[in-house]
């Protein structure tokens, strides 16, 4: 599961689309000891984070979507690991 994006201390990584919850579009999102699943629209699907960690993985989300669906991709077709900005 390749890291594809950090900032404010909260780190974005994507697994290979598997079966069961792992097989939609998401990316996980950890910070300290909490975790969430989202998927590219900014939605939290699984987990939880802090309200403004949450806030933050929205806005970043919401700023990086089609990145996001091009890293999806390259990722679960051939291994490429596709890094996306971080918020400044």
């Amino acid at each position: 599961m390749p890291i594809i994006s950090q900032f404010y201390g909260i780190l974005i990584y994507m697994y290979k689309k598997l079966s069961g919850k792992h097989k939609l579009p998401h990316f996980h999102a950890k910070y300290a000891e909490f975790e969430g699943v989202y998927d590219f629209e900014g939605n939290l699907i699984e987990g939880n984070l802090p309200k403004k960690q949450n806030i933050l993985v929205e806005a970043w989300c919401m700023l990086h979507n089609e990145e996001l669906g091009a890293a999806w991709t390259a990722w679960n077709e051939n291994g490429e690991v596709i890094k996306i900005e971080g918020l400044r």
